[in-house]
């Protein structure tokens, strides 16, 4: 073989690993995209209901000439102003592309910001959130795409109930194996047994089409878990038909966490 044929043929593959990781970049972005549009109509819902509570209350305030009236649709006005910031921040954070830089992050705090993207969609279908946070780990993570996954995982259970039902989500250490471990519980459907070592396959979705013909794309539990590895931690499933399902992600704790356990 001559060299110029070789350095063709490496050249070659150097514009095809680009054009891989240039998909996986749009593949991502589109199940992120899919993630927003579930969540637009409920924070829309949200923004109409942070408005009206700031006119009302703006109202109160140039009607009533008591101090003590006053003060109070001012402050209800800024807790109104403080709750719409948080929903903002926390959309721009998570629509927006990231590096893959991992930081030592504290996952409690990430995981009640995801609950600030959620709640109001959860509330809205009918699902009671209830958290267990037994525990305030630090691990090493790019806060950005674990959002993601959560998010993800989240969304998906609140649509395996369509007739609204119980999310439990929970936080842990494992100090045994220095874990720290974030479970999202359902009350759906479940998955059948032998679906279970599918669902994490690239496009393989257990969601039928609505009457629009929109179904799942089959990318949110792949690229978890590819997410996962990447950040040396693992994906579980638990399921049982007509019992719900759970799953369980788990990061290595960060290296000052282990050294104060």
């Amino acid at each position: 073989m001559s060299n110029q044929t070789f350095e063709s043929m490496e050249k070659r593959i150097q514009e095809l690993e680009t054009q891989v990781e240039d998909y996986q970049k749009q593949l991502i972005h589109a199940q992120k995209m899919s993630s927003v549009g579930a969540l637009a109509s409920s924070i829309t819902h949200e923004f109409n209901n942070i408005l009206t509570t700031v006119i009302n209350y703006a109202k109160l305030g140039l009607r009533h000439k008591e101090e003590e009236r006053r003060e109070k649709a001012f402050t209800k006005i800024l807790s109104a102003g403080q709750r719409a910031a948080k929903i903002t921040t926390g959309m721009l954070s998570y629509a927006r592309g990231s590096e893959s830089r991992q930081e030592p992050a504290d996952l409690l705090l990430l995981v009640k910001s995801v609950i600030a993207l959620v709640e109001k969609d959860l509330q809205m279908n009918r699902v009671n959130l209830h958290t267990h946070f037994e525990a305030n780990p630090e691990v090493v993570l790019n806060p950005n795409q674990i959002q993601q996954v959560l998010v993800n995982l989240i969304v998906n259970a609140r649509q395996a109930m369509p007739s609204g039902g119980r999310l439990d989500l929970a936080v842990r250490l494992n100090q045994e194996s220095n874990l720290a471990e974030v479970i999202v519980r359902d009350s759906g459907d479940g998955i059948p047994s032998e679906q279970l070592h599918e669902i994490f396959n690239q496009f393989y979705t257990t969601k039928e089409a609505d009457e629009n013909g929109q179904g799942g794309t089959g990318l949110g539990l792949s690229l978890a878990k590819e997410v996962m590895e990447a950040h040396n931690g693992r994906i579980r499933v638990e399921s049982a038909v007509g019992k719900g399902t759970a799953f369980t992600l788990k990061f290595p704790l960060s290296p000052a966490a282990i050294e104060a356990a």
